[in-house]
C-alpha cells in the first residue's frame, strides 16, 4: 500500500493538471475563446439544441419516388441487356401499374430473353433469399416484371440511409456546429441544428433534390406547340426558370452522377454569381463528344426538373468543366453548389414539422442544470466530510477533479451537451463517490476486526476495488448499449455516463489512494477517524 513510487505520483498529478487546464475553455463563451491566441488549445463542449437554441425540422420522404425510380432503372437495364449480343428484338418497354412490360418480336426467343432477365433480376434481398423481381410471361411473348415487396422495402431502406448521409454532408458544409441528423421510422428524418434561429435557408438546402441533367434542346418544334405541351414522341417538355416551357430531347446526355466538384463562381463577362461544375473522366469524354457533335445548338442545364439555362454550344468543351448561370445570388449559388457536390437526394423530402428553440429557453435550461449540479456537489461533499472526515475530504477532491476531467474529455472529443447529458452529469456526480463509500466502509470493517491502520487501509482498497470494477463494468455495458442502439438525447445521456464511469473510477480509486498513501507515509498514524 505504501509502495507508491514518486514517478507515478508525478505522472498522476501532471495528467490531472493537464485535464483541468483543458476543461477551462468550456467555462468561457465561444466569443471569448475566439479572442485567445491561436496556439492556446480551445477544446470546449458544444451545447445541444435544447441548451443553445436552434432549429428542429422533421422531413418526410415520398417513398413512391423510390418505387418509380426502381421501375425506371429496370426499364433502362432491360433495354440495354436486350441490345447486348446475342441481341433480342423487342417492342417498346412500358411502365404501367407498377410493372415493367415489353413484347418480343420473335416469340421463339422467350427462353433466351428469360435468361437475360434472370441475370439482371436474380439479385436476392440481403440474406433472406427473396427475389427483388418477379418475372412472368404472358401470352407466350410478353414479359411482365413486378418488383417484390421485399425488393421495394430494401430500396426504400437504402434510399433513406443515403438521404440521411447526404443531408448531414450538406448541413456540415454550411459550417454549423454539431448538427443532429437521425432517421425516425421508415420514411422520416429529423434534423436539429443548434444555434440556427432561421431555418429558411436550411429547409431550401436540405429539401433540394439536386438532380442534375444536361439535355439537348429540340429547336425544330413549333414554340406554340411547346407551350401547349405538344411535342414529338422523342421529346419532353420542362419548365424554364425564366418563364415558359422548353422542348428537350428525352435522352439525358450528362447526369449528376458524373459530377466531381461544384463551386460557387462568378461570370467573367458580367461578374454575376454562378456555379462551376467539374466532371469525371467518363463525363468529360461524354461532354466533349456531345459539344463537338452539336456545336451551335442550345444545351439545356436542368436541376430538379427545371431548366436553369440553355446556352448555345459555341465551341467544343474539352476540359470537362461547365458553368451554370441563372440569376443566382452568391448565397443561392453557394447552396446549389453544396447540394450538387453532396449528391442528389434519392427521394423527395418535404417538411412536415418545424420548430425553433429560443436561446432564452436554452439559458433557462443551463441555469437549472448548473443549479442542480451545484446542489448535488454540495450535498455530496457535506455528506462525505461529515461521515468520513479526512477520507471524506479526499473523496471530495476526487469528485471535484472528476467533474473537471469529464468536461475536459467531452471537450476533447467535441461532444455535445444536452439536457439528458446534464442529467447524466448530475447522476455521475452522485455515483462518483460510490467507490469511496465502498472503500471507506471496508476500511471501517477491517479496523473493527482489529487490523492495524496500514493493514486496514491496504485491504480496504484491495478488496473493494474488485467490487468497484464489477459494478462499473455493468454500468458501462448498459451505457454502451444506449450509445449503439440509442439516438439523440438517449445517446447524449449515455456518452456522459460512460465518460463519468471511467473518470470516477480513476479519481475515486487511484487518486484518493495516492492522497491516502502520501498522508500515511508522512504521519504514520496509529488511529484514523473514519
Amino acid at each position: 500500500m505504501l509502495d507508491f513510487p514518486r514517478w507515478k505520483i508525478i505522472t498522476i498529478l501532471t495528467g490531472i493538471a493537464i485535464m483541468i487546464a483543458l476543461s477551462v475553455p468550456s467555462f468561457f463563451p465561444k466569443s471569448a475563446r475566439e479572442t485567445w491566441p491561436s496556439w492556446v488549445p480551445k477544446p470546449a463542449i458544444n451545447l445541444g439544441l435544447d441548451l443553445a437554441g436552434g432549429s428542429f425540422l422533421l422531413f418526410e420522404a415520398n417513398t413512391d419516388d423510390v418505387r418509380q425510380a426502381k421501375l425506371s432503372q429496370m426499364q433502362e437495364q432491360v433495354r440495354a441487356e436486350m441490345r447486348r449480343d446475342p441481341k433480342i428484338d423487342i417492342g417498346d418497354i412500358s411502365i404501367q401499374g407498377g410493372k415493367v412490360s415489353f413484347m418480343l418480336r420473335d416469340p421463339s426467343k422467350v427462353d433466351a430473353a428469360r435468361e437475360k432477365l434472370l441475370a439482371i433480376t436474380g439479385t436476392g434481398v440481403g440474406t433472406t433469399g427473396q427475389r427483388q423481381w418477379d418475372v412472368a410471361v404472358v401470352n407466350s411473348s410478353q414479359f411482365v416484371l413486378t418488383p417484390t415487396d421485399a425488393g421495394v422495402n430494401e430500396a426504400i431502406e437504402t434510399a433513406m440511409n443515403d438521404a440521411r448521409e447526404i443531408i448531414e454532408t450538406r448541413i456540415n458544409a454550411l459550417g454549423t456546429v454539431e448538427p443532429t441528423v437521425i432517421r425516425e421510422g421508415s420514411n422520416r428524418i429529423v434534423v436539429q441544428v443548434p444555434g440556427l434561429q432561421d431555418p429558411t435557408a436550411l429547409k431550401a438546402l436540405v429539401g433540394k433534390t439536386a438532380k442534375l441533367e444536361f439535355r439537348l434542346v429540340d429547336t425544330t418544334v413549333d414554340p406554340n406547340a411547346v407551350q401547349a405541351g405538344e411535342v414529338p414522341a422523342g421529346d419532353v417538355v420542362m419548365p424554364y426558370q425564366q418563364g415558359g416551357k422548353v422542348a428537350l430531347q428525352r435522352q439525358v446526355m450528362i447526369t449528376g452522377d458524373m459530377l466531381v466538384d461544384a463551386k460557387q463562381s462568378y461570370d467573367q463577362q458580367n461578374g454575376q454569381p454562378g456555379v462551376t461544375l467539374q466532371l469525371n473522366g467518363a463525363g468529360s469524354k461524354r461532354f466533349a463528344k456531345v459539344t463537338q457533335e452539336n456545336t451551335g445548338k442550345p444545351f439545356a442545364i436542368i436541376i430538379d426538373g427545371v431548366v436553369i439555362s440553355a446556352p448555345n454550344i459555341n465551341e467544343p468543351i474539352l476540359g470537362g468543366s461547365a458553368v451554370i448561370n441563372g440569376g443566382f445570388t452568391v448565397e443561392s449559388a453557394n447552396q446549389l453548389a453544396i447540394a450538387l457536390r453532396s449528391g442528389k437526394l434519392p427521394v423527395d423530402l418535404k417538411v412536415v414539422q418545424e420548430s425553433t428553440v429560443s436561446p432564452e429557453l436554452g439559458q433557462d435550461s443551463i441555469r437549472a442544470g448548473i443549479t442542480a449540479s451545484i446542489i448535488a456537489v454540495v450535498a455530496v461533499i457535506a455528506f462525505m466530510i461529515l461521515t468520513y472526515g479526512r477520507f471524506g475530504i479526499y473523496a471530495t477532491l476526487a469528485v471535484t477533479i472528476n467533474v473537471l476531467v469529464i468536461l475536459a474529455v467531452m471537450g476533447l472529443i467535441n461532444a455535445t451537451l444536452t439536457l439528458p447529458g446534464i442529467a447524466g452529469f448530475v447522476l455521475t456526480i452522485g455515483t462518483a463517490v460510490d467507490a469511496n463509500v465502498l472503500i471507506n466502509e471496508r476500511i471501517r470493517e477491517e479496523r473493527r476486526r482489529g487490523r492495524s491502520v496500514m493493514q486496514a487501509v491496504e485491504l480496504g482498497y484491495k478488496e473493494a476495488s474488485r467490487t468497484i470494477f464489477e459494478a462499473n463494468v455493468t454500468h458501462a455495458i448498459a451505457g454502451l448499449i444506449m450509445v449503439f442502439l440509442g439516438s439523440g438525447p438517449v445517446r447524449g445521456f449515455a456518452v456522459v455516463l460512460l465518460i463519468g464511469i471511467a473518470t470516477s473510477v480513476f479519481t475515486a480509486v487511484v487518486f484518493t489512494r495516492m492522497l491516502v498513501t502520501i498522508w500515511l507515509r508522512r504521519n504514520r498514524p496509529t488511529e484514523i477517524n473514519i
